[in-house]
């Protein structure tokens, strides 16, 4: 479902004032100089609304945390969030998780958190999903020594897929789990996160580590 257009936009981001970075490239290499002394920079990939961004952001003071956003109509939310809140060491921008080598530095970030994202079914659409190699390659190439990506989605087929990819772009796997909140609410949610924890929709979450990238073969062509 399409979000709904929410009125007076513009005005409403202009007001979140410098938590929205409107020309991220400048950053490039420098985006501790926002919050100097930071102990990490992170990505989120997709914030959506933001509640896992605000919350994580209020948790870590000392991290730096960037959120990428492709629907600003869900961005002007998150940042909102976050302005309320008073917080200073989180920061938005509308960008394409395919082009972060313009946004940010090799070696510039020490996590990136991929929750929830497009399962894009059907083989045909793969390459699309931020777990595929493809992707993963992009987020190592920005990635410190030792990096983490951490990723949370509630669908089965696409984590069961993911735990394949991750390897074959020198993550070595940790943290794998198939009912993440089974014991009771676990870690900071995001808004649909919530929704499913509520309704009882198992929730898949795993860590992959940067290791040693393995020889790159040629895949075969993926059919429908």
């Amino acid at each position: 479902m399409r979000m709904r257009k929410k009125p007076n936009l513009i005005p409403r981001l202009e007001a979140c004032g410098p938590l929205v970075i409107t020309d991220p490239k400048e950053h490039r290499g420098h985006w501790r100089m926002l919050l100097p002394g930071c102990r990490e920079v992170r990505v989120e990939l997709g914030c959506g609304k933001g509640r896992f961004t605000v919350g994580t952001a209020q948790a870590e003071p000392d991290v730096l945390l960037v959120a990428i956003e492709r629907v600003p109509d869900a961005m002007v939310i998150a940042a909102e969030r976050a302005r309320e809140m008073e917080l200073h060491n989180v920061f938005f921008i509308d960008a394409d998780a395919a082009d972060l080598e313009a946004y940010f530095a090799p070696g510039e970030v020490g996590r990136v958190y991929i929750n929830f994202c497009d399962p894009w079914p059907g083989a045909r659409y793969a390459k699309r999903r931020l777990t595929h190699p493809g992707f993963l390659l992009k987020d190592r190439r920005v990635l410190a020594p030792g990096g983490e990506i951490h990723f949370k989605t509630d669908n089965h087929d696409l984590f069961e897929w993911s735990l394949f990819q991750f390897p074959k772009a020198g993550f070595v796997l940790s943290e794998v789990t198939r009912d993440l909140h089974g014991q009771g609410p676990t870690g900071v949610m995001t808004d649909y996160e919530e929704k499913f924890y509520q309704l009882g929709t198992p929730i898949n979450r795993c860590v992959g580590t940067m290791g040693e990238l393995p020889e790159q073969k040629e895949e075969p062509k993926e059919e429908e």
